[in-house]
């Protein structure tokens, strides 16, 4: 053989060879995929809803640094801040996003009507207009709602205070799934011979001020998942303690954090529910063909020291139905 005929050849193989790592490497480029997720703050609940849905797409073979991007940021409780992530995340035109909360999953939904998006930890994704109901949306949006069933709630408000006849409830006014709820507790408390007394706090500064209007007026001071209030839940609680007014909460970390009991749901299994529905997604299903979900798994968390603080004895059944009792 000549030598330009073994230039020839080698340039031949050199073709071949390049064109089967660019192949390779477009087939690596096409398999990563990319999930932004954006939370309106951090507190327990919403951060175990991020590591639950982080944790099932690596169960479902999709794994951070591996063949998963995954960007995470807080709006640290602005509602500003989370317009501005959600733009600059639709402009980096991830797989899918992950709304966390009832605000930032609105701002992104303000932001696209193309790029996937999946909320989580919204109370009524209809009310908050983020779908037109729970069916199929037919649009990029679907999600998980952390929505709870109120007559349980109202039930164990009475079981923890029986002689209740004013529940209060410090809120942001500003928050969608909590006006959901003062509406649909006013419709539900007069049967159970109880009122709602309401106290606003638009902000987390204003929930100590909030809880203080409500002493002398309440005999029980109920809390949803408001993200404000539990995201500065210590204030609340010190006011209970300091006033002996009973705290009953309906996200179970706030028990922790010492509210006395709370029936609700296990937020960590929420955020794997709804990495079950990203990776339907980023597995090729539309979101818009995937129903709205809820939980149904409730969980009773009482805290026998928090109930001895704010002047409350727990009967010995409760005690015996929770999940978890803290006794500390």
């Amino acid at each position: 053989m000549s030598t330009m005929g073994k230039y020839a050849k080698r340039t031949v193989l050199c073709a071949v060879a390049a064109t089967l790592l660019g192949t390779t490497g477009a087939a690596f480029a096409a398999e990563t995929k990319s999930v932004a997720v954006v939370a309106i703050v951090e507190h327990p609940a919403l951060d175990a809803i991020r590591d639950g849905a982080r944790d099932e797409l690596k169960a479902e073979g999709y794994e951070v640094g591996k063949n998963l991007k995954w960007e995470y940021q807080s709006a640290q409780g602005n509602t500003g801040t989370a317009a501005q992530i959600a733009r600059k995340f639709v402009g980096d035109k991830p797989d899918a996003i992950i709304g966390i909360a009832t605000p930032t999953a609105q701002a992104v939904a303000a932001a696209t009507k193309s790029v996937p998006l999946v909320y989580s930890g919204v109370t009524d994704p209809v009310a908050a207009q983020l779908v037109k109901s729970w069916d199929a949306s037919g649009t990029n949006v679907t999600g998980v709602s952390d929505k709870l069933p109120l007559d349980k709630q109202v039930a164990l408000i009475k079981r923890v205070v029986p002689n209740a006849k004013k529940v209060g409830m410090v809120y942001n006014p500003g928050e969608a799934n909590s006006v959901v709820v003062v509406s649909e507790l006013k419709k539900l408390l007069p049967a159970a011979g109880l009122t709602l007394v309401e106290a606003a706090a638009p902000r987390t500064v204003d929930i100590s001020s909030a809880a203080n209007s409500l002493v002398g007026k309440v005999d029980v001071i109920y809390t949803n998942t408001d993200n404000n209030v539990v995201s500065a839940y210590e204030s609340l609680v010190k006011v209970a303690n300091d006033r002996k007014i009973p705290l009953v909460a309906s996200d179970t970390d706030s028990v922790k954090r010492g509210a006395i009991a709370a029936l609700g749901i296990n937020y960590y299994d929420l955020g794997r529910q709804t990495g079950k529905v990203v990776g339907r997604i980023l597995k090729g299903e539309k979101p818009g063909a995937i129903a709205s979900q809820t939980s149904s798994n409730l969980e009773l968390f009482v805290n026998t020291a928090a109930a001895e603080k704010q002047g409350v004895k727990l009967s010995d059944d409760l005690v015996k139905e929770a999940k978890t009792v803290i006794k500390q």
